[in-house]
């Protein structure tokens, strides 16, 4: 056998991030050097909109995205709450709005 058998790669840590990516911390590293733009990092321009859009919707909730936790949050009357991602944000305001108006049930008169 004349190729030996290469070594195991090592993972460098050379600290650049992904140039367009999805990873949680390649997009905090990236979101670190941008400038503020009314509070907000260009970085999670986004996610800020999809927030602002489902506040619209639904005006007596608070509903923002936390740039340090990369998560969606909706304060209401009962408190808090943490939506990791888009679709657990739309999962619980549909619920909260099923709540809000529940059908009732009625007996069908003369049946």
């Amino acid at each position: 056998m004349t190729n030996p058998i290469p070594a195991p790669r090592r993972p460098q840590d050379s600290g650049l991030t992904c140039a367009s990516c999805a990873h949680r911390i390649c997009r905090t590293t990236r979101a670190q050097g941008l400038p503020l733009l009314g509070g907000q990092r260009s970085e999670f321009a986004s996610e800020h909109q999809r927030a602002n859009r489902l506040q619209a919707l639904h005006p007596r909730l608070i509903v923002w995205f936390g740039e340090s936790t990369q998560s969606f949050w909706v304060a209401s009357r009962t408190g808090l709450y943490e939506a990791r991602d888009w679709d657990d944000l739309l999962a619980h305001l549909w619920a909260h709005s099923r709540l809000r108006r529940p059908r009732v049930w009625q007996p069908k008169v003369g049946a």
